[in-house]
């Protein structure tokens, strides 16, 4: 599974999970990655469910991609 957090401070992070309540909660706890420990709390924004970790791993790197405007319009698009 891929994910998009937003972090505290309105950035996104995009990253890869079979548990994505618990990698949240990682996350959060600041344990998970540098990037979101010092822009606490995040809050889940969008999830896809992907084939395999491989698939996964390639839907992140496209997300990672894409401009502000696009992921936005990601996150909004599934609400």
């Amino acid at each position: 599974m891929v994910y998009i957090l937003e972090c505290q401070d309105g950035s996104f992070y995009t990253g890869v999970t079979n548990d994505i309540e618990r990698r949240q909660l990682q996350h959060n706890e600041g344990t998970a990655s540098r990037y979101t420990r010092s822009r606490r709390p995040v809050v889940l924004r969008y999830k896809e469910a992907c084939g395999s970790r491989t698939d996964a791993l390639i839907r992140e790197c496209a997300l990672r991609l894409l401009s502000r405007k696009e992921k936005e319009a990601l996150v909004a698009q599934n609400k």
